[in-house]
């Protein structure tokens, strides 16, 4: 099965249950600080956002950074949060390997680590 080779899956902890409707940006570290928008997705029925890139990208090693509009999210839910977006910066050192950023999300906090 081919697939994107960064892919994500954000759950809401709070609720117990995927946070659809999240939209999540994509970027790759040009130069130290200057950020290069690669993609855009939003979080499906299931959490997910798995085509956030084309199957056939050749990804380069390098820091990269996804970041999660969870205000809007939770602005969708009626509720308030304290974080208005939630960025997981992560370095790829094999660009032959499929990362999976995944977010544990919160209205007050959030947590991530890699995933498969």
């Amino acid at each position: 099965m081919s697939r994107s080779p960064i892919t994500t899956h954000v759950l809401d902890t709070a609720l117990g249950h995927p946070a659809s409707g999240v939209p999540v940006r994509l970027y790759v570290e040009e130069a130290p600080d200057r950020w290069l928008m690669l993609a855009t997705g939003i979080t499906n029925d299931d959490g997910r956002v798995a085509d956030l890139l084309p199957v056939d990208h050749v990804l380069k090693p390098g820091k990269y950074r996804m970041r999660f509009i969870t205000g809007d999210y939770f602005s969708q839910l009626k509720i308030e949060g304290f974080y208005p977006y939630a960025d997981i910066v992560f370095q790829i050192t094999d660009p032959a390997s499929h990362y999976h950023i995944p977010l544990l999300l919160s209205p007050f906090g959030y947590s991530t680590y890699r995933g498969s």
